[in-house]
């Protein structure tokens, strides 16, 4: 009983400082600092280094800054033209024509920013004034860009499968390829919809131009060569066993360099902002991690995590009962916080319940990412929608109302992994090595 009174009080001030603007892993020492404090007699100032210096000194964030700064490269190339402009002729013919560009060309952005408002902001820099510009519908350009940008969480490198993996001890390399056929089939029902919309809504697809002719397309499609060696260089050495994820990232961050000084955009000043940006979002996040990491010793000296695994225990949830759960919680939650402060502040407590309901650890990885990219997209802390409005000028409301359909999507999605968990864990139980 005792420490669910403690649960109930750290909860309450956890959201009061979060509800004041509080940062976010500041919040998280302050709630450790208190737990240790009030509910056990351990040295507060030794725990506190020396969880500090472990959360700090992990060889897989090494990829992490990598990954965040491929991503920050690319963002400051001409990569969105190139991606318009190689992948449209190839859709011309599925019903929904263009409005499949966005889908198309954030799948491949996301394979190589790992990040979820970037993709947002290079493709639909590129495309939404090409569809608009054409006269396709307002809302199906956007609802496609918003549901699609999502996919820079799930497909690898993800930033956020990073974060998770140092959370919770598991292989970021089984991760990353854990996340190829769940994005796969992301891209699919995205598309699917696309399709059926286009057919029941034709005023919201103009008019069919000449078709390109074939030797046309492959001839347009040689702008997305670069990319595409890029992507298969970065990931295919991660499936094969060849690199560990913080190899394949350094040598994803020279590839992207060669690729943007050949596209001509790399210059002192695009990369010392390249640069710049990718410190600030590496510090913020490893300030974040540093703070969960602090606040997960904390709950363990208090003895939460223990007792609220018994409790869950003692109603003998099945595990389909309890991902329900779960997934109404994570949606609610992500109303109010970003993607990777959702994963860092609830890991330590959610662990417990999915470790005793015998939940693979990895198959949980992909399906809390997609429950976060829920996230991504619900007023008033949706990230992508600010990213859209400012590349729109839409209120957020008219932007949340266009993405809505494609949140029903993610939730299609999760229903799908929860039925058929293989999805997940097939290629990582086919890797030939593991990083």
């Amino acid at each position: 009983m005792d420490q669910v009174i403690y649960s109930i009080v750290l909860i309450f001030l956890l959201f009061a400082l979060l509800g004041s603007g509080l940062w976010v892993a500041l919040s998280l020492f302050i709630i450790g600092f208190v737990g240790i404090v009030l509910f056990s007699s351990a040295p507060v100032g030794l725990v506190m280094a020396t969880t500090v210096w472990g959360a700090g000194h992990s060889w897989a964030l090494a990829a992490l800054p990598m990954f965040i700064w491929m991503g920050e490269i690319l963002f400051r190339s001409r990569l969105s033209e190139d991606l318009f402009k190689g992948v449209s002729p190839w859709i011309e013919w599925l019903p929904g024509r263009l409005a499949h560009v966005n889908i198309v060309g954030c799948a491949i952005f996301a394979a190589v920013s790992g990040s979820s408002a970037a993709t947002a902001a290079t493709v639909g820099r590129m495309s939404l004034p090409e569809l608009f510009g054409r006269g396709y519908g307002e809302r199906l350009a956007i609802g496609t860009l918003a549901g699609s940008s999502t996919l820079g969480f799930l497909i690898p490198p993800s930033i956020i499968l990073i974060v998770y993996g140092v959370a919770t001890e598991q292989s970021i390399a089984r991760l990353f390829i854990g996340g190829i056929l769940p994005g796969l089939m992301l891209v699919l029902l995205f598309m699917g919809y696309v399709v059926i919309r286009a057919l029941f809504k034709p005023g919201e697809i103009p008019e069919s131009k000449d078709s390109m002719p074939f030797l046309r397309r492959i001839y347009q499609s040689r702008r997305l060569i670069p990319i595409l060696l890029l992507i298969t260089g970065v990931i295919g050495s991660i499936y094969l066993g060849i690199a560990s994820p913080t190899d394949a990232a350094a040598v994803g961050v020279l590839l992207s360099l060669l690729l943007s000084w050949v596209y001509g955009s790399l210059n002192r000043a695009t990369f010392i902002d390249g640069l710049m940006g990718a410190t600030k979002t590496s510090c913020m996040i490893a300030f974040i991690l540093a703070g969960a990491s602090f606040l997960t010793v904390a709950m363990g000296f208090a003895g939460i995590p223990r007792e609220l695994a018994a409790w869950i225990g003692s109603y003998n949830f099945s595990p389909y009962m309890l991902l329900a759960v779960l997934t109404l919680f994570f949606v609610v939650l992500g109303c109010f916080l970003d993607g990777i402060s959702m994963v860092v502040l609830t890991t330590s407590v959610i662990l417990p319940m999915i470790e005793t309901a015998g939940i693979d650890l990895i198959w949980f990885g992909i399906y809390l990412v997609i429950v976060v990219e829920m996230s991504q997209i619900t007023p008033p802390v949706g990230f992508n929608l600010f990213v859209i409005q400012g590349l729109t000028g839409r209120d957020i409301l008219y932007v949340a109302k266009a993405a809505f359909p494609f949140f029903l999507l993610l939730v299609v999605a999760v229903v799908i992994l929860i039925s058929f968990p293989e999805i997940v864990t097939f290629l990582p139980s086919k890797m030939l090595g593991s990083g």
